[in-house]
């Protein structure tokens, strides 16, 4: 593949630069003014802010000293997974990797996802994330290449560039024969959700300037049509006729992220997702998936426009104040509280728009 630096990569740090920089008309030594009180995007309350706040605080603490974040058993002892989505969550608060308050953490996530590439291209550390590791490796090109254009060290941002170049290409031989993606690299099989988190990844990955093959995203997103149920939803894999709804919103960010929301199929399932996942609540069946539903929901929601974000958003606000706990964390889908913390910090923080991935 082409490599891409020069130019592109001058661009994407100085764009890192500009987001770390006071707004317009911020006072200086020259110009003393009384601070003004700190404004907050539209249905982020002071209470939200504090639980922000809260969880982030958590979060920071719970990190290891080699840089990554994990539980003690289950899919929260997937310490790649864990680290690529607390990053975003560190990302979504505004810290970069060299400013703002989490840049330390930040800059320990990358630190710590940069020394698990192996030489095929696959992230992941082995041990127990070995039998799940394309998730790790999708999520992990998400965070990376976010952190890309807001690393300012041009030859660490090189490396990075390095990393994802060879991630994107182990995720193309991943690919199986339908077009879509398993747990393990060389299994030839797939399933949804491996899928979309792969599609997000490259998305990413093509964002800021990694190249990316045009027919592993058009297979990928074949893939996703074939899945696809007559009455809405998409199945779990080709072939299976009951529908996923959480895998169905992430399918649905995957066609805005892919620059396809006026495809009928985007629209038939965003109608599906808000029919079933709701604006908050969410059926029973959601028991053990709330956080990753409403993870791809949320996102889902805003890409698509502000009357279904201001429907949206502040039912799932207060049903995640409410379930925060006492020391700021949040328990998410029986994986754990660093996997619960972090998906909520996403979604709680969206309108502040610092993830690029997830602007409109």
């Amino acid at each position: 593949m082409t490599k891409r630096y020069g130019a592109v990569t001058v661009l994407l740090v100085l764009l890192g630069a500009a987001w770390a920089r006071p707004a317009p008309g911020a006072a200086d030594d020259a110009a003393p003014a009384a601070p003004l009180p700190p404004s907050l995007p539209r249905h982020v309350t002071r209470e939200t802010d504090e639980a922000i706040r809260r969880g982030l605080s958590w979060l920071s603490a719970r990190q290891s000293r080699e840089g990554f974040w994990s539980e003690e058993s289950g899919y929260g002892s997937y310490p790649v997974s864990m680290t690529a989505l607390a990053g975003l969550a560190m990302l979504a608060s505004g810290s970069t990797p060299t400013q703002g308050t989490y840049a330390p953490n930040v800059s320990r996530a990358m630190g710590f996802l940069l020394s698990c590439a192996q030489d095929d291209g696959l992230i992941s550390r082995g041990g127990v994330e070995e039998t799940h590791s394309m998730y790790g490796h999708g999520f992990s090109m998400l965070f990376l290449a976010e952190a890309h254009g807001m690393e300012e060290d041009v030859d660490r941002q090189v490396r990075i560039a390095r990393v994802l170049e060879r991630a994107v290409r182990l995720t193309d031989r991943a690919q199986s024969s339908r077009g879509g993606w398993y747990y393990t690299p060389s299994s030839d099989f797939d399933e949804g959700s491996v899928t979309v988190t792969q599609v997000q990844g490259l998305r990413a990955c093509r964002n800021v300037g990694i190249m990316v093959p045009k027919r592993v995203i058009d297979d990928a997103m074949r893939y996703l049509e074939k899945s696809a149920l007559p009455g809405g939803g998409i199945a779990y894999r080709v072939g299976m006729t009951d529908p996923r709804p959480p895998i169905t919103a992430a399918a649905v960010v995957c066609w805005y992220n892919a620059g396809q929301a006026d495809l009928p199929l985007c629209r038939q399932n965003l109608r599906y997702i808000i029919r079933t996942i709701g604006e908050g609540e969410g059926p029973a069946w959601m028991q053990g998936h709330f956080f990753y539903a409403h993870f791809y929901m949320s996102q889902a929601m805003y890409l698509s426009g502000e009357k279904n974000w201001e429907r949206y958003f502040p039912r799932i606000r207060d049903r995640l104040l409410a379930t925060q706990g006492e020391d700021g964390a949040w328990l998410g889908d029986s994986v754990g509280k660093v996997y619960g913390t972090s998906l909520a910090l996403v979604i709680l923080q969206l309108p502040y728009q610092y993830l690029p991935i997830m602007q409109r």
